[in-house]
């Protein structure tokens, strides 16, 4: 089972440039901020969760290239989501970018 850690900043808060610097220092952490500016830490996945997440990713890319809507990112790519929360889903598309 997972662990996820939340480390709360009560008394200060990242900028967008602070956070992308202490991700791009830290590469071997999978590191996301919820809306309030808390900084999460993802552990890594077991075998059989990795393996079905690289075979739903798969899918996605395959499903992605032949549509032609869209693009497909991995589970490495993070977002800004409109509540201000920084995040990386196991996969996403967009529509629309092409």
């Amino acid at each position: 089972m997972m662990t996820v850690v939340e480390i709360k900043f009560e008394s200060w808060q990242l900028s967008d440039e602070q956070f992308f610097q202490l991700c791009q220092d830290n590469r071997d952490l999978r590191l996301e901020r919820n809306a309030k500016g808390d900084l999460i830490i993802m552990p890594p996945t077991g075998g059989k969760t990795g393996n079905s997440n690289g075979r739903i990713t798969q899918q996605l890319f395959n499903w992605s290239d032949n549509n032609g809507t869209g693009i497909a990112f991995d589970s490495s790519t993070g977002f800004k989501l409109p509540n201000g929360a920084d995040r990386s889903p196991d996969a996403a598309w967009i529509p629309g970018v092409a």
